[in-house]
């Protein structure tokens, strides 16, 4: 994955039981995972920056210093990005099924942003959760979830 995010990733993800500050983590890296969706289809468009900011504040208690670093982060670093395994990896051992399904419908809600799936959209969440070893009824009823909030 990209370095740059790695290192930012390793400087907030610390090991701990406490189910807040799993939680915490979990969202820190669902956020990496949304700016590879906002920027899979080489078209940024501004509703899905929109719902990624909002997302990074609100849904994952970000501050608005920890999300433009981030952001930035995933601009400069954007053309690096050929492998997600080595993030995907660390998710995979850290968190539960359950909690990586509903990272996959927060990706949704980025692919969904501007109003229309892109096929590279599509085809990055489907990488991804196979990645994050999900079952194919999890991939669906996270697309689902994410399609009901359109409406």
């Amino acid at each position: 994955m990209l370095k740059a995010i790695q290192d930012f990733f390793s400087q907030h993800l610390q090991n701990s039981s406490d189910s807040t500050d799993q939680t915490h983590r979990l969202h820190l890296a669902s956020a990496a995972l949304m700016i590879e969706v906002m920027r899979v289809d080489d078209r940024e468009y501004q509703s899905e920056h929109q719902t990624l900011i909002e997302s990074l504040q609100a849904k994952f208690s970000l501050s608005e210093q920890q999300t433009h670093e981030l952001v930035e982060l995933a601009r400069q670093e954007s053309g690096d990005a050929t492998d997600y395994h080595q993030f995907t990896s660390l998710i995979t051992r850290h968190f539960s099924p359950e909690q990586r399904e509903l990272l996959l419908e927060y990706l949704w809600d980025i692919a969904y942003a501007d109003g229309n799936l892109d096929r590279y959209e599509e085809h990055l969440l489907r990488k991804i959760s196979d990645l994050l070893y999900l079952k194919h009824d999890a991939f669906i009823r996270s697309k689902l979830r994410a399609q009901a909030k359109l409406k």
